[in-house]
């Protein structure tokens, strides 16, 4: 059996739900060892932290700086080989940045950055480097959408003529209309969010779903995005056209005022020869619709999926898998980069990704901002 990966975390302490999720998914497939790492911005908390979840103190370091001073001190056998940063998205460039300069393989938190140029500085850096970067765009490891893109890939459904995907939320509907909350929301910050809140975090999902899924690049989009009030500066809802070409088209729905809905993300793609469908609150289903035959239902753990979406059940049919599941194949896929053993297009998703994601980011933004006008992806 492989030494475990020496895995270090940036950011995730205390209740975070992303640092939950990034600790258990890490550890599912018996892949890593969390080593170390910077959990809080207080260093006394921080401490509380690592003591909790059961670290060694002195690998737990004040600031990302140190810990990357401190680790390159080491022997490259104790060394930290990877580290995960799941801090607010302003602190995502500086962190991969300087990890990349000093040889870390890196897993980030979508998105991957706050602008697309900071984005391209970090291609170039990586393209320098001959190291693993993942970004977590978390819904592309589970199962029954490995098994939808191996089945679009095939020809199953025949040549994708028209998309449409949803991802409601309704989370930030008591926020937006009580000012005092408003102002002390990061995600509604420019600052420290980007230039977007819905888009930047959640349509971003559906954005590099799509293209994941189909295997094929937007080339153009329209958008109209929702502030609900004038001093707000964050998009909290937004719809936006897309073309692929003249002759494929489709939309992305994204809310986060959807009022009472929780995590509504729903992926349909129709071809000429039937569709798939998908969603994210019943992610063990895989619909398969066709003119000519009855709905058909598929699921995980079977054997008649794809060797891909094999790969990705860890269970029996019948037992259900989730978020830490899809999470865990993603943290599984860059063990196997990072261990060569790699056999799937997809089994993680890469800086090119994340690159494409803030492009799109900027360009719903600027579509909005230009009078709802269409614009190019390049």
């Amino acid at each position: 059996m492989k030494n475990k990966i020496r895995l270090g975390i940036l950011g995730g302490g205390g209740d975070s739900l992303i640092g939950i999720v990034h600790r258990i998914a890490s550890s599912m497939h018996d892949s890593y060892e969390i080593i170390g790492g910077v959990f809080n911005p207080d260093y006394n908390e921080n401490i509380k932290f690592a003591e909790e979840i059961g670290l060694s103190k002195n690998r737990v370091y004040s600031d990302y700086e140190t810990m990357i001073n401190e680790e390159l001190k080491l022997d490259e056998s104790e060394r930290i080989q990877v580290v995960s940063i799941l801090t607010p998205n302003f602190l995502h460039f500086p962190m991969a940045k300087k990890l990349l300069e000093n040889n870390f393989n890196v897993i980030c938190e979508k998105p991957m950055t706050t602008t697309y140029k900071e984005a391209q500085v970090l291609e170039s850096l990586y393209k320098s480097k001959s190291l693993t970067f993942a970004v977590t765009y978390t819904y592309t490891g589970y199962p029954m959408i490995r098994q939808m893109k191996e089945m679009i890939k095939s020809g199953i459904i025949g040549d994708v003529q028209r998309v449409d995907l949803q991802y409601y939320q309704g989370w930030i509907n008591p926020i937006i209309h009580d000012n005092s909350m408003r102002s002390k929301t990061w995600r509604l910050q420019p600052e420290k969010s980007g230039i977007s809140c819905c888009i930047g975090d959640i349509g971003t999902h559906a954005f590099d779903m799509l293209e994941y899924v189909t295997n094929m690049k937007v080339k153009e989009l329209l958008s109209d995005l929702n502030y609900v009030y004038d001093d707000n500066k964050m998009d909290v809802d937004g719809t936006i056209l897309i073309r692929f070409s003249d002759k494929i088209k489709g939309v992305i729905r994204a809310s986060q005022i959807a009022t009472g809905e929780e995590n509504n993300f729903t992926v349909a793609i129709y071809g000429k020869k039937g569709g798939l469908k998908w969603e994210q609150q019943n992610p063990n289903y895989l619909y398969h619709l066709s003119e000519n035959e009855p709905l058909k239902v598929l699921k995980p753990g079977h054997d008649y999926n794809s060797d891909f979406a094999k790969l990705s059940a860890k269970l029996p049919p019948g037992h259900p898998e989730g978020m830490f599941d899809s999470m865990a194949n993603i943290y599984h896929g860059v063990a196997r980069e990072i261990n060569k053993s790699i056999e799937f297009e997809g089994e993680y998703p890469s800086l090119n990704d994340g690159l494409r994601g803030m492009l799109f980011i900027e360009k719903v933004v600027e579509s909005h901002k230009n009078g709802n006008k269409w614009v190019t992806l390049t």
